[in-house]
């Protein structure tokens, strides 16, 4: 029953958002996976749509009790724009291990992809006891109508999560693969992203609900 509802949400936050979930995966050694301080990285050239990603990120954590780091406030903003060696990498994770992080949740643009719609009159169209000539006479808007045809694009957007374990490489958690589709605004498109990411991990195991940290506040007062 529980997978059914989760199911159902991210269905109908699907079809309310510019966001979908196209596939994720979870280490199968790991059942849950507990957090206390968190860095994460929003791979993009710009900066201010990485701030918003970053900084509304950040927030979801720390409502979570979570200590969150972004890595705007952490390195130059043009650390993600600047090519690393692995050598340099290296250091950066054990500068982060000694800062006692224990996970980075990375996100990044994979590709982009464009797409055009054609309305649904030219989608629908029965063509088997259709002649050639109105075949053509209801279809050659396609010509010179640019309502006849809608061009979108849609982002490949990949995250995932690594723990920062001191005995061990680091070990990836958890990815998942989310497009975004025609986004209208880089705000809106943050904070659709965040919300399905959020879900999602949360089903996973890996974040906590809101609700566990207020249940847990309340017990201690």
């Amino acid at each position: 029953m529980k997978k059914i509802l989760f199911l159902i949400t991210i269905l109908l936050l699907m079809n309310c958002t510019s966001t979908e979930l196209i596939e994720s995966w979870k280490n199968p050694e790991i059942d849950s996976f507990s957090i206390s301080k968190v860095l994460i990285v929003g791979m993009s050239s710009n900066i201010e749509a990485r701030k918003q990603f970053e900084e509304k990120l950040k927030k979801e954590y720390e409502s979570r009790g979570i200590e969150a780091v972004m890595s705007l406030d952490l390195f130059e903003p043009s650390f993600t724009g600047e090519e690393k060696s692995k050598e340099e990498l290296r250091i950066v994770e054990q500068i982060l291990a000694v800062s006692f992080f224990d996970a980075i949740l990375f996100t990044k643009i994979k590709g982009v992809e464009d797409k055009r719609v054609y309305t649904e009159t030219f989608k629908d169209k029965a063509y088997l006891d259709i002649m050639f000539k109105d075949d053509y006479y209801a279809n050659q808007e396609i010509f010179y109508n640019p309502d006849y045809y809608k061009d979108f694009k849609i982002y490949h957007a990949e995250t995932s999560l690594y723990c920062i374990c001191p005995v061990k490489e680091r070990t990836l958690i958890w990815k998942g693969y989310i497009d975004i589709v025609d986004p209208s605004s880089a705000e809106e498109t943050v904070d659709d992203y965040i919300n399905l990411l959020v879900l999602v991990l949360e089903e996973q195991n890996l974040l906590n609900k809101k609700e566990l940290k207020e249940q847990i506040e309340k017990e201690e007062e």
